[in-house]
C-alpha cells in the first residue's frame, strides 16, 4: 500500500503492534485522523449490503465511509493510505469458539485430518523427538469417521510406541479422548472403573477399558494432567489471539472459561496486551461459579474483554454418539446419547446465572438435547423476565422441525458453525436417517422463522478461519467442492446472510451491535482487507482467501507483507 502523510508520521511499531488499542492518556489530546481510499468495500446496514470506496477513521471511531472519489483537498495532518482496490470488509467475528485450546493446539500435536489410526501414532511419535522433555504428550484432531475402519482407536497401537509415557489425544469435537494404557495407570483406571454420569468408557470384548473415553468419562483421565499455571495460560492465550487476528477476527466469543483461565485474561487485559477482543463465557460447574456470578457481568474499560454470559453444556457430540437423540441412533441400535446434567441441575444453572444477570449460552445438539435446552429457556425466561438478555442456544444442530421456530418466539440466538454441516457431512444422515435430517445445520429454516444465526467454528473443533465457514455458507461444499450442489443444498445462506452471520449477527449475541459488526459512523473502526472479492467473485473459492490485513479500534494489528502466514 502507498502512504502518504501530513506533517507527522505512524510510528510503524504501533501500526504492526499485536497490541491492544491506545489508551486514552496514550492519546492524549492529540486527535489522529486516518482515510483509507480506493477500496472495494462493504458492510451491512439494516440488513442490506452497502457498498464504499474509503473510510474515515479518527483514532478508534469510525466518521465517514465515502460512496464517491475523496475530496482532493484535505487537512495535511490526516494520514491517506490507498488500498489499490483491496477488498475491506467489517472485522469478522467468531462467536463461538475455545481461545485456550487452540493456543494449545498450536503447542501440541495436530491430528486433523490424519487418515488412520496408525497416521495418528506416526504424527505423535514425530511430535515426541521433537518435544523429548514433556512428561505427557498431548493432541487433538483425530476422527475415526474419516479412517478406513471408522472404529475408535485402541490404547494398544499407543502402547507399542509409548509404554512409559503417558499419551491424552483429544477427539476434533473435543468430546472424546484416547489414552495409552501409561495414561491410564497413572489415572488408577482398571477394569472396575465405572464411567461416571454423563460418560462413556468405550472397553474391549473382554470389558476392559480400550483407551477411549466419551464426554464426562474424559475427566477420569484429564484430571491426572497437571494444570496450566495462569502465567502459562496468559502466554498460550495471546500466542492464540496473534494467530486469530492473523485470520481475519478481531473479535471471538470463548465458550466455556474456567476461573483460572478468568484471572489470565483480566491480567493481559489491565497489561494492554490482548490483541483480538473477547466475549467470555464463564464455565458453569467452574469451582468457583457460584463467587463468579455473585459478582455479576465484567467488563473491561479498553472494551476488550467481556463476562458477561454462562456456557453450560447439555450434551456430548454427534460424531462421538454423544449427542442426546430423543429416538435411538439410526447407526446405533439402543444407544441415544448422553445428556451431561440431570435437567434439574441444567436449569439450576440457568436460573443461577439469569437471575446474576448473566446471558446463558447453552450448549445443545441433538434433538432431545435442544428441546429441553428450549423447553427450559422458555419457563425460566418468562419466570426471570429475562428475554432481553439474548440468551443462546450454541450449535443448535439437529433440530425438530417444530422447535425451529420457537428460537425467534422466545428471542433466543441460534449460535452455530457452518464447517460443522461440511465436516460432518459424512455421517450425520447415518447417525439420524433420513428424516431427523431435514432439521440437521437448518440455516434457511431457522433464517425463513426470523431465528438470528450467529456464526462461529468452534475452533479448534474445526480450524478458525472463519473464509471456511463463510465457504461452507454459501456452498455447503468442502474444499473439493463436493457435493456439486452442495448437501442439502436448500439450506445455503446467501452471501448476505452467511457476511450479516459473521458480523452484525455475531455482535448482536453480544449485546455489541452499537459498537462492532458493521462500518458506520460512530462506530468501532475494525476490519480487514482481503486480497478477493467476497461478494462478486466465485463462491468455491472464498475458503482460499487470504487475510491481507487486521484493524483494531483504528490500529493495523496484523499485515502479511511483514509477518509469515501459517495456514490452519
Amino acid at each position: 500500500m502507498k502512504i502518504t502523510t501530513g506533517h507527522w508520521l505512524l510510528n510503524t511499531t504501533i501500526l504492526l503492534s499485536l497490541s491492544a488499542p491506545l489508551s486514552a492518556a496514550d492519546i492524549g489530546a492529540v486527535r489522529h485522523t486516518t482515510i483509507i481510499k480506493n477500496l472495494n468495500g462493504y458492510t451491512l446496514s439494516q440488513g442490506e449490503l452497502v457498498t464504499f470506496s474509503a473510510i474515515q477513521f479518527t483514532d478508534n471511531k469510525i466518521d465517514k465511509l465515502f460512496t464517491t472519489k475523496v475530496p482532493d483537498q484535505l487537512a495535511k495532518e490526516i494520514l491517506v493510505i490507498d488500498a489499490a482496490g483491496k477488498t475491506m470488509l467489517p472485522g469478522l467475528i467468531d462467536a463461538h469458539g475455545h481461545v485456550l485450546g487452540s493456543g494449545l493446539n498450536l503447542m501440541r500435536t495436530n491430528l486433523r485430518g490424519s487418515q488412520s489410526e496408525v497416521e495418528a501414532v506416526t504424527r505423535t511419535i514425530e511430535f515426541r523427538k521433537l518435544n523429548p522433555e514433556l512428561s505427557w504428550i498431548q493432541g487433538r484432531g483425530w476422527n475415526q469417521v474419516l479412517w478406513p475402519s471408522k472404529i475408535f482407536p485402541t490404547a494398544a497401537t499407543l502402547d507399542k510406541h509409548f509404554p512409559n509415557t503417558p499419551v491424552w489425544l483429544r477427539r476434533v469435537d473435543g468430546h472424546a479422548g484416547w489414552a495409552n494404557t501409561a495414561a491410564m495407570k497413572l489415572a488408577g483406571i482398571n477394569n472396575d472403573t465405572q464411567a461416571p454420569e454423563g460418560g462413556e468408557i468405550i472397553r474391549t470384548k473382554t470389558g476392559e477399558p480400550s483407551g477411549v473415553f466419551i464426554d464426562n468419562a474424559m475427566s477420569l483421565i484429564s484430571k491426572s494432567i497437571p494444570d496450566l499455571s495462569v502465567t502459562e495460560q496468559e502466554t498460550v492465550l495471546k500466542t492464540a489471539m496473534t494467530d486469530l487476528a492473523r485470520l481475519g477476527l478481531t473479535s471471538v466469543h470463548d465458550a466455556g472459561v474456567g476461573s483460572d483461565t478468568i484471572t489470565a485474561y483480566k491480567n493481559l487485559a489491565n497489561k494492554n496486551e490482548m490483541p483480538v477482543r473477547v466475549y467470555g463465557m464463564v464455565a458453569a460447574g467452574d469451582l468457583h461459579f457460584s463467587a463468579i456470578m455473585a459478582k455479576g457481568p465484567y467488563h473491561h474499560a479498553s472494551g476488550m474483554l467481556d463476562f458477561s454470559s454462562v456456557k453450560i453444556s447439555s450434551d456430548g457430540a454427534l460424531g462421538s454418539r454423544g449427542a442426546a437423540l430423543i429416538e435411538d441412533y439410526s447407526d446405533l441400535h439402543g444407544h441415544k446419547g448422553l445428556l451431561l446434567h440431570s435437567n434439574k441441575q441444567l436449569k439450576n444453572y440457568m436460573l443461577t446465572a439469569m437471575q446474576a444477570g448473566f446471558q446463558v449460552n447453552t450448549h445443545a445438539i441433538g434433538d432431545h438435547a435442544n428441546k429441553l435446552v428450549l423447553d427450559a429457556y422458555e419457563d425460566l425466561i418468562q419466570e426471570t423476565n429475562t428475554k432481553a438478555l439474548r440468551h443462546r442456544v450454541e450449535h443448535a444442530q439437529i433440530l425438530r422441525l417444530v422447535d425451529i421456530p420457537r428460537f425467534a418466539e422466545l428471542g433466543v440466538v441460534a449460535s452455530m458453525q457452518a464447517t460443522h454441516a461440511t465436516s460432518d457431512k459424512n455421517m450425520a444422515e447415518d447417525r439420524v436417517g433420513p428424516k431427523r435430517i431435514e432439521g440437521a445445520y437448518a440455516w434457511h429454516k431457522l433464517l425463513q422463522a426470523n431465528a438470528v444465526i450467529a456464526a462461529g467454528s468452534d475452533f479448534p473443533v474445526e480450524s478458525a478461519n472463519p473464509f471456511f465457514g463463510l465457504h461452507a455458507s454459501l456452498t455447503r461444499q468442502d474444499h473439493n467442492n463436493q457435493p456439486a450442489n452442495g448437501w442439502y443444498p436448500d439450506e445455503k445462506m446467501t452471501v448476505t446472510q452467511a457476511l450479516n452471520s459473521f458480523t452484525v449477527a455475531a455482535a448482536y449475541s453480544a449485546h455489541q451491535e452499537h459498537n462492532i459488526g458493521q462500518l458506520a459512523p460512530g462506530m468501532t473502526a475494525d476490519f480487514i482487507l482481503i486480497d478477493q472479492d467476497l461478494v462478486e467473485g466465485n463462491p468455491q473459492t472464498i475458503w482460499q482467501t487470504q487475510v491481507l490485513e487486521t484493524w483494531i479500534n483504528g490500529i493495523k494489528v496484523f499485515d502479511i507483507a511483514s509477518k509469515p502466514t501459517n495456514n490452519l
